[in-house]
């Protein structure tokens, strides 16, 4: 699915779609942005994301500064959002084999653009438990700067992960200083060490978060109805 996004209109989708996207930040939701004003300006960066909700995708790509790809399961490509998440730009991943979805960020980060991703590769109770080789194997193959970012109120405990927050709730988008993850050896060993770089760097940045703004995570995996 490289291929996809060889035209135009795929790489202009983010120019209006983060609008949409900061339109239900703000407009429907009560969203505090915080961090934006150190998001780098140009070149290419890696934003590695919790994932408690299954709104942080559209919430995460409204709030950033800039266009962003962000990596989202290809089912909800199939739904009936499908057509305007492809011509938003997103990333469609198929979780059983991801190497095509990593291929396409690859290129699209060499080109100097945003790639979202949430390192765990699912919802959960956004403490980070356990990250994927793929955004290790982003950032290794790309070099690109990193940015770590906790939405926070997306779902209570105890709620379904397909819990969506009603008119006016009070969510919450931290982002992190920029960073350049310290060079690596190539091969296997390289992207251990940046599996643990990242998931290091993801966890202390939702630790902060949450006593930043007093607003906790919902402490269960949500359940599945």
């Amino acid at each position: 699915m490289a291929e996809r996004y060889g035209d135009d209109l795929r790489r202009w989708g983010p120019k209006w779609s983060r609008h949409v996207g900061m339109f239900l930040a703000k407009g429907y939701w009560n969203t505090t942005i915080i961090g934006r004003e150190t998001f780098p300006t140009e070149g290419p960066v890696i934003v590695a994301c919790n994932h408690i909700g299954v709104v942080d995708g559209p919430l995460l790509h409204g709030c950033l500064p800039r266009g962003s790809h962000i990596l989202i399961k290809q089912e909800f490509f199939h739904s009936k959002l499908g057509i305007l998440m492809d011509w938003a730009g997103q990333i469609p991943v198929d979780r059983s084999n991801g190497r095509t979805a990593l291929t396409t960020a690859k290129q699209l980060l060499d080109e100097g653009r945003v790639v979202g991703i949430f390192p765990e590769g699912h919802r959960g109770d956004g403490k980070v438990h356990d990250v994927r080789a793929g955004v290790a194997w982003l950032e290794v193959n790309s070099g690109a700067s990193i940015v770590f970012a906790a939405t926070l109120g997306t779902r209570p405990e105890g709620a379904s992960v397909g819990y969506v927050p009603p008119p006016r709730s009070k969510l919450q988008v931290i982002l992190s200083e920029p960073y350049v993850m310290p060079e690596v050896p190539r091969g296997r060993a390289g992207i251990e060490q940046a599996i643990e770089y990242i998931g290091e760097g993801l966890r202390a940045h939702v630790e902060y978060a949450t006593k930043l703004t007093g607003v906790e995570l919902p402490g269960d995996e949500g359940t599945r109805k």
